[in-house]
């Protein structure tokens, strides 16, 4: 480094107590009881934000992450100090994790702001903790660079490779329709996760690692290594030297996250038949730069974007795989020609430059397709509008049976989750096929935080009969692992007076994908009648984070997030 690059190290943001003389030599004799010399103390800091839990089981091996940053920070001629957030496990948390997400985020923010820090290393991987520290990052303003927890292995069970989530979806499926029996289930539990890491297939956190990548917030080819690998503690000790070399040029988050690195994060989500979640993670991301992402957008993109990637859950293969066959480097290149070249990244080149660099690298086009000949020739998500979702709803066409893109349906009502698990099952329910299972009071303000509940199960009546899809429509979310032919992220949603609500048992709804709708075939004069007989009921906790979160996040278009976190313009 430079001698003439001036860096704030221990004495950034100083306490303050009315003398900063005091205030730094208050800090340097605190700092010095951990031990530190005088000589570490002045070199510029690196911040980790590190996530381990024992709630988080795709963060197991963070703590041998963390010695390879501290190498890399060190190597480069700084000080590397870690310090905790927030860490959410996607399965442990009640109601669900993405009612946590934006208090991850605000912890992240607050934490690397109020802290001395000249760049940060953001270590997550789990759904949600990728897209809230790269929330808290961009508006924290401090240079940061991300580092993803990498997927876990694939088990074996039977001599058939297994991988979380996707697989335990499938064989659930296969339980309920009486195909499997206890003990099996049983078995495959215990064989479906078998190492540290995010989830084996194309789910959310995979999806979120990617985008990272695409905006440039990660250092290339790093997105896909998997958790285990030797690649992984590599990249994190590249990640540390790469925040010492951001905190010298002091380029800060929103230098890299832009319009136009948002775009190319948005065609690598159509390209890879991405997770429906990180649409909204997406859009948090990009509102706290001051970016709308239009759903609108989302379409236009997706008609000239072909999915490339075939993985689960709407292909045959698994993230171990895409890491060997090309990764994030191979999708790029093949949709080259899309993407805006000249977006700046985390490892002081271009997109441009570093496509350049790795020009006529070898692709297995089993796993990554080439341009001219993709898996589907558009893009893996799709933005529904209409009378049931007149501000949008989201449908992964990627993951669905193209023999129901033009469709009618009856309208088989649940009013809640409750409602939803107490009928299911009943042999008495009147349900056929044909018909369209719709849930309401599931979304951002219902009370349960939108959960990942969108995978509306088939009902065992039809289930037993062989059936394996049939739409399903509601204002919840669904996991990045799941597939089907499922109307996600109603919006508005039905718990503030959204049309959602206002479905009745036996209404019919159409669904036209080509034609981007979802209607409700009521006429207005009934609608209104319905919506004066039973006006919405919000909960309205009274203390703490649940009532900050009532009172202030958005709905799914606006990614979720709480209104006062957006940026101003």
């Amino acid at each position: 480094m430079s001698d003439d690059i001036k860096f704030e190290g221990l004495a950034k943001g100083l306490t303050n107590y009315g003398d900063m003389d005091f205030s730094i030599y208050l800090r340097r004799s605190f700092a010095s009881s951990m031990g530190y010399s005088r000589e570490m103390l002045s070199k510029p800091i690196i911040g980790i934000a590190h996530t381990p839990s024992g709630y988080n089981n795709c963060h197991r091996h963070f703590p041998e992450l963390l010695e390879a940053v501290k190498r890399g920070v060190l190597a480069a001629g700084g000080l590397p100090v870690e310090f905790p957030t927030i860490s959410l496990g996607e399965v442990f948390l009640n109601p669900t994790s993405l009612m946590y997400r934006n208090l991850m985020s605000m912890d992240t923010e607050e934490m690397v702001r109020a802290q001395p820090m000249d760049a940060v290393v953001l270590l997550g991987g789990c759904d949600k903790t990728v897209p809230a520290q790269l929330m808290g990052a961009a508006s924290a303003g401090v240079p940061a660079i991300q580092l993803v927890a990498g997927p876990m292995m694939t088990g074996k069970h039977d001599g058939e490779r297994l991988g979380a989530c996707t697989d335990c979806r499938r064989f659930w499926g296969q339980y309920r329709a009486g195909n499997v029996d206890d003990q099996e289930i049983k078995t495959v539990e215990g064989r479906l996760a078998t190492t540290a890491g995010t989830c084996a297939v194309m789910g959310t956190a995979s999806t979120m690692a990617c985008i990272a990548e695409a905006l440039g917030m990660s250092l290339p080819g790093t997105a896909a290594i998997p958790a285990v690998h030797a690649d992984r503690l590599r990249a994190a000790e590249a990640s540390g030297a790469a925040a010492m070399r951001l905190a010298a040029n002091k380029t800060a988050p929103t230098d890299i996250i832009n319009r136009d690195s948002i775009e190319n994060a948005l065609r690598v989500l159509l390209a890879l038949g991405g997770s429906t979640n990180a649409i909204i993670h997406l859009t948090a991301i990009a509102g706290r730069v001051g970016v709308d992402i239009p759903l609108t957008w989302l379409n236009e993109l997706s008609d000239t974007t072909p999915v490339l990637v075939n993985l689960k859950p709407t292909g045959s293969h698994y993230m171990e795989d895409f890491f060997a066959a090309g990764g994030m480097g191979a999708v790029l290149r093949e949709i080259k020609p899309l993407l805006n070249l000249d977006c700046m990244t985390v490892a002081g080149e271009t997109l441009g430059e570093r496509l350049a660099r790795d020009e006529g690298a070898w692709v297995d086009q089993d796993v990554i397709s080439a341009f001219d000949d993709p898996v589907e020739p558009v893009g893996g998500l799709v933005a529904l509008f209409g009378s049931l979702a007149p501000e949008g709803a989201i449908l992964k066409r990627s993951a669905a049976d193209k023999a129901m893109f033009e469709k009618e349906g009856r309208a088989v009502v649940f009013s809640s989750l409750e409602d939803l698990s107490n009928r299911i099952d009943d042999l008495e329910l009147d349900v056929t096929e044909d018909d369209f299972l719709v849930m309401q009071n599931a979304g951002p303000k219902s009370g349960t935080g939108m959960p990942e509940a969108g995978y509306l199960p088939i009902p065992s009546k039809l289930a037993r009969a062989g059936l394996k899809d049939m739409v399903r429509i509601s204002d919840a979310r669904m996991s990045g692992t799941a597939f089907g032919t499922i109307v996600l992220h109603v919006t508005p949603e039905a718990s503030i007076g959204g049309p959602l609500g206002l479905v009745r048992n036996g209404d019919r709804i159409k669904l036209s994908v080509k034609d981007r709708r979802i209607d409700l075939l009521v006429d207005d004069t009934e609608l209104e009648k319905r919506r004066q007989e039973s006006p919405p009921t919000l909960p309205h906790p009274q203390r703490g984070y649940q009532k900050l979160y009532m009172d202030t996040v958005l709905q799914a278009d606006q990614g979720c997030d709480f209104d006062f976190l957006k940026a101003t313009k």
